[in-house]
């Protein structure tokens, strides 16, 4: 198996002594093959997609008016 090191800033590593029960190792590996995970899903996803790159900047401009709209209206009351 390999061994990774992480940096943390001072003031989570503070915190993190806070809970020395757990294994912080174990909480980095299991969000690591998380997101690994995730990342080979989309890579499938994306090789099988007909999509246009022009697609996916339309789509994502629509996506981020929804959200802007959605956010403006939850907060304007």
């Amino acid at each position: 198996m390999g061994n990774m090191t992480l940096s943390m800033p001072d003031d989570v590593q503070e915190k993190m002594k806070q809970f020395s029960e757990i294994k912080w190792s174990e909480v980095a590996r299991k969000a690591i093959l998380e997101r690994l995970e995730s990342l080979i899903l989309a890579d499938k996803l994306a090789k099988k997609s007909k999509l246009t790159k022009k697609d996916v900047e339309e789509f994502s401009k629509k996506i981020k008016s929804a959200a802007t709209q959605r956010f403006t209206h939850a907060y304007s009351h």
